[in-house]
């Protein structure tokens, strides 16, 4: 065991090299080194006498180093946290998402022509004039809908959707939020 133990100091500086060949960096070929050593002296048993030292232990080296490639592959790379922080916090959006729900059940809960009438002024920007023209209606009847509508809208938001009319809102929409739909 002793002379097999010398034999393998002498391949130490070959193994360094092939490390550093295959890992690209000194401490990291060390360990690498270090590594292939132990379990060359550990399984020193199965060497057979005669046949190439160097070839047995460049085969444990490498068949290390791939591995702690594996081993690597599996548990992904570590991220610094300062690079990481930007995607680990966002601001919350829950109650942007839950007054457009909101708002939109609301607005499938209007009568057709005054929905119609909120979309295309309120939500698109139209004047009263060109919304009329489209509908085929007077910019009267167009000022008409759009105020009940709104009036509409303003109730079933305060008052909550799953809620029958009269009963407090514990929804999430505020009515004071409701009251700002614009008007023209």
């Amino acid at each position: 065991m002793a002379a097999a133990t010398q034999k393998i100091q002498a391949e130490i500086p070959h193994l360094r090299r092939y490390a550093r060949a295959l890992v690209r960096d000194r401490a990291d070929a060390d360990d690498l080194v270090q590594e292939c050593l132990a379990r060359a002296v550990a399984k020193l048993h199965l060497w057979q006498e005669g046949t190439n030292l160097r070839a047995w232990l460049c085969t444990i080296l490498h068949n290390q180093h791939v591995n702690d490639i594996r081993r690597t592959l599996r548990a992904g790379k570590p991220v610094e946290l300062n690079e990481a922080e930007p995607l680990l916090s966002r601001p919350p959006d829950q109650d942007n998402r839950l007054e457009l729900r909101d708002l939109d059940r609301a607005l499938a809960r209007l009568p057709e022509e005054q929905r119609t009438v909120i979309i295309l002024v309120g939500l698109n920007g139209m004047a009263y004039q060109d919304a009329g023209a489209l509908l085929g209606m007077p910019i009267g009847t167009v000022r008409s809908r759009l105020s009940r509508g709104r009036g509409a809208l303003r109730r079933l938001m305060s008052e909550g959707l799953d809620q029958p009319a009269g009963r407090a809102a514990t929804g999430a929409f505020a009515p004071e939020r409701a009251a700002a739909i614009p008007l023209p």
